[in-house]
């Protein structure tokens, strides 16, 4: 790859022309449409809070270097950035008046500061290398790079190995805040979406968690029908089931339910029922594994972990019991009592006993003193198996 520097560029030749894309909320061409500012390969705008955006534009009033900035020069002479999309995206945005920064304690746009502090902005020269090279170069040089201190994750990254036509239409559904789904997703996607988390959570229902090779896969693919589809029928199956949306919902790993459940029977309303009465119940400590309970049929109550009995209550119970056990000749585990082995009469210590619901909790049964017993660990383990 050869990478030649560039110190007579300035903030006014790169946003010469600048166009911002508000809807997507990424910046699209400089240098009055010779460069490219987000190729397909690059992360989504994540400058637009206030504080990075403002840090930009301050460090350039304060005479601060803002660091190196590459660009990729293609085979027809177009340029497109390698590395520095954030700052050079808050420059356009700043420099075309989309937000204000701080002077003498008031917001000022562009348009309203002072002409001495337009002409700096505008004069600053940026370093910047143009690099050439082939795509697997360019893009194993963007894999390494770390923009301002805001790294790469791991999905920008495998947006920008396997860019293309599948990649542009993906993220133009999955990674666009303006989409008019987020609101409702969001009831069950965790992340941002700009940082490519609901694509990402996207791809890993649709691909089985095989997210890398369902991209290669696709790559060049003219259309992201398969991926839609399936994300919406996973989105619809949940809706259907579960009428009643908890905050505990967001980011369970409904693809992998989906694949395992939705070919099941549900009455939603028996199941509205279901979730309201176990998320009244005391007891459950894991709210999120509700679901996965209901889903199926209320089954495996590790799902929930159950509130365990509490110290003072397991020393009480073991007490009484080892007091009554030794005055019988019997073990102090009830259910080795009952055997015909050497553990008959055995009298176990605290530590070898586990507490242990006498009428089970998932029929009724409370987690206090009168429904308590301690068992020996291999019975107490053999009874919680059954």
């Amino acid at each position: 790859m050869k990478t030649a520097l560039h110190t007579e560029w300035t903030v006014k030749d790169i946003c010469e022309g600048f166009v911002y894309n508000e809807l997507e909320g990424k910046g699209l061409f400089g240098m009055n449409g010779r460069l490219t500012i987000q190729p397909e390969y690059q992360r989504n705008y994540i400058y637009a809070d206030g504080k990075k955006d403002v840090a930009v534009i301050d460090s350039v009033l304060k005479g601060y270097p803002i660091g190196l900035i590459y660009f990729n020069k293609r085979e027809d002479g177009q340029l497109e950035v390698l590395d520095g999309q954030q700052r050079i995206t808050s420059l356009g945005r700043f420099v075309t008046s989309k937000f204000a920064i701080k002077q003498d304690g008031m917001e000022q746009y562009f348009r309203g500061i002072a002409k001495d502090k337009q002409d700096k902005i505008l004069g600053t020269k940026l370093l910047i290398y143009v690099c050439e090279g082939t795509e697997s170069e360019i893009k194993e040089w963007f894999k390494t790079i770390n923009i301002v201190g805001v790294p790469l994750n791991h999905q920008e990254i495998l947006n920008a190995i396997y860019s293309g036509t599948f990649v542009t239409l993906a993220k133009e559904k999955f990674s666009n805040s303006q989409n008019s789904n987020i609101n409702k997703w969001s009831s069950y996607i965790s992340g941002a979406v700009k940082r490519q988390d609901y694509l990402q959570c996207a791809l890993d229902w649709v691909s089985k968690g095989e997210i890398e090779k369902y991209m290669s896969d696709h790559r060049h693919d003219t259309d992201i029908n398969e991926l839609e589809n399936y994300f919406n029928s996973v989105i619809d199956w949940v809706d259907g089931v579960f009428v009643n949306i908890e905050k505990e919902m967001c980011g369970l790993p409904w693809g992998k339910l989906y694949e395992e459940y939705h070919s099941h029977p549900y009455d939603s309303v028996k199941v509205a029922k279901k979730q309201r009465e176990l998320y009244e119940d005391y007891y459950i400590k894991n709210k999120k594994g509700i679901y996965e309970y209901i889903l199926g049929d209320c089954k495996d109550n590790k799902l929930l972990e159950v509130r365990c009995f509490d110290e003072p209550t397991k020393k009480s119970v073991y007490t009484k019991q080892t007091n009554e056990a030794k005055a019988k000749g019997i073990s102090n585990c009830p259910l080795c009592a009952l055997g015909h082995d050497t553990n008959r009469s055995r009298i176990w210590k605290l530590t070898d006993m586990d507490a242990d619901h006498v009428t089970a909790w998932s029929k009724g049964g409370a987690t206090n003193i009168s429904n308590c017993q301690m068992l020996c660990k291999t019975h107490n383990r053999a009874k919680g198996n059954k």
